[in-house]
């Protein structure tokens, strides 16, 4: 990956910046973990608001979710290629 991918401009924004301050410091691998989770578990959340708030405004219900279900939206891929 390169680094304009992950900072375009190749500057670091003031979260970045701090996140980087904070994490600079050494701690056990337990805490990485934990500090993963807790990542993880704030962007389910907000992704999941995010969705019901997408349902809520498209009147979408299981029948939306079982349509997803049975259809099939992956890309076809030439084997040839």
């Amino acid at each position: 990956m390169l680094a304009e991918e992950i900072i375009p401009g190749g500057k670091f924004t003031e979260p970045q910046l701090e996140l980087l301050k904070m994490f600079s410091r050494k701690y056990p691998d337990k805490v990485w973990i934990e500090i993963k989770d807790i990542l993880s578990s704030y962007f389910l959340e907000k992704a999941t608001q995010e969705m019901d708030e997408l349902f809520k405004q498209k009147n979408w219900g299981k029948e939306k979710v079982k349509e997803w279900a049975n259809t099939h939206m992956r890309t076809h891929y030439d084997k040839n290629d």
